[in-house]
């Protein structure tokens, strides 16, 4: 029988661990069982931390944004348009580190306030530069919000980078789509070419903001 001291049981090694089986079973394959097993203790022993599965995946949510900002620092010299294009950039980025790391991420909330700092200083730079703090707040939301979408739909087709699910054939998809060339057409600007797909749809973002609210 071993005798050394097990490391102790808390919300964010559970979180971390949550995180290392997503990968391997995605969201739907994410359970408390399993993550008792991973971590060699009983399920019940877990509901002291976490009273369901969706407070674990708002630790887990929170686990990525603290990952997401140290991997990617604000840069004080940024204008409004480049911390945008910076800070959904990054986003896209943490979420696709994980099988259905968008879908974890959607609808969470956050378990503490390490976003309040970022997000103020992202407010005090909107501020700055012309908009008002309604604008600057709906500004942030919809660059957010439309990266969130395009990495859920990413991931429907590329779990994971490199990986690509069955069904999301374009020659296939063309065949069946004969009568309807131009959506036949469009499916490669659906389903392929996603980073330059992901450019040009935070460009439009962007450029309507500025346009919307006058702000160069």
């Amino acid at each position: 029988m071993s005798t050394g001291r097990r490391e102790p049981l808390d919300r964010r090694r559970v979180a971390d661990t949550a995180l290392r089986l997503l990968n391997e079973g995605g969201l739907d394959g994410l359970t408390l069982r399993a993550i008792a097993r991973e971590l060699d203790v009983k399920a019940p022993a877990l509901y002291w931390h976490f009273k369901d599965k969706q407070a674990l995946l708002d630790e887990m949510a929170t686990e990525m944004y603290r990952r997401m900002v140290e991997g990617t620092p604000l840069d004080p010299a940024d204008t409004w348009r480049e911390r945008l294009l910076r800070s959904n950039r990054g986003l896209r980025a943490a979420l696709l580190r994980y099988r259905d790391g968008a879908k974890v991420f959607s609808g969470s909330r956050f378990t503490g306030i390490e976003h309040a700092g970022p997000m103020e200083d992202n407010l005090r730079l909107f501020t700055a530069a012309g908009f008002t703090l309604p604008q600057a707040a709906r500004a942030l939301t919809t660059a957010y919000l439309y990266t969130l979408g395009f990495v859920t739909e990413e991931q429907g087709v590329h779990p994971l980078p490199g990986e690509r699910r069955e069904g999301y054939d374009m020659d296939e998809r063309a065949r069946l789509m004969a009568d309807f060339p131009l959506s036949a057409q469009a499916g490669a600007e659906i389903f392929e070419d996603y980073e330059q797909h992901f450019e040009e749809g935070l460009a439009l973002v962007v450029e309507g903001i500025g346009a919307r609210y006058g702000v160069s």
